[in-house]
């Protein structure tokens, strides 16, 4: 059976190029409304494009199950804004994140903000398996600002490295947008589902 993958719609963004891409890339895929069905989850993608506090408004009532699940194994996948989430708070916003990584969201740094564009992250995370271009597409004004040792890549950014690829348990987190990075994003979404099969 294909992975079975839900994807949270808080209501922020478009869905439909991670949608597809999931789905070209051998998962079933689920969008998921209420979030009370991702307590059922076998796996979860939390998406990008959006504001901190508008993306956790619908989150916030399952926020300490949802993080019990992902610390206990669930695998999941946050993207841009759906990464910053997994922090315990930002910058950009008052409300608290699921707290699945310890530290804050901050902002950018650099002359041009937001940072928009194509940039090489260094890693050497399985993910990253059989990528050969290492150019990402990002779009973003703020970045995690992790206080543990889950940092798994990063991107130079005007002179400074920025971490952007981060692990924890089995949840995943990547600033840069996969579904709209062509064929190196589309390798790093296979290598996901294909761990996230290998822990279930």
């Amino acid at each position: 059976m294909p992975l079975r993958i839900s994807l949270s719609d808080y209501g922020v963004g478009n869905l439909y190029s991670i949608h597809r891409s999931l789905e070209n890339c051998g998962a079933e895929v689920e969008v998921v409304r209420d979030m009370s069905e991702l307590l059922d989850a076998e796996c979860i993608v939390f998406p990008g494009v959006g504001a901190f506090d508008k993306t956790m408004e619908k989150l916030q009532p399952y926020r300490e199950e949802i993080r019990d699940m992902l610390l206990g194994g669930t695998p999941a996948l946050g993207i841009c804004i759906g990464m910053q989430i997994l922090f315990e708070g930002s910058a950009e916003g008052a409300s608290p994140g699921l707290g699945v990584f310890k530290g804050d969201v901050v902002p950018l740094e650099g002359r041009i903000i937001p940072h928009m564009g194509w940039n090489q992250v260094a890693s050497e995370d399985p993910l990253m398996d059989g990528v050969g271009d290492r150019n990402f597409y990002f779009a973003h004004s703020f970045r995690g600002s992790p206080v543990e040792d889950i940092t798994i890549g990063t991107t130079d950014y005007e002179g400074s490295t920025v971490p952007t690829f981060f692990r924890k348990a089995n949840v995943y987190g990547t600033q840069f947008h996969p579904e709209k990075s062509s064929s190196s994003g589309r390798r790093v979404l296979q290598n996901f589902i294909s761990f996230a099969e290998s822990v279930l």
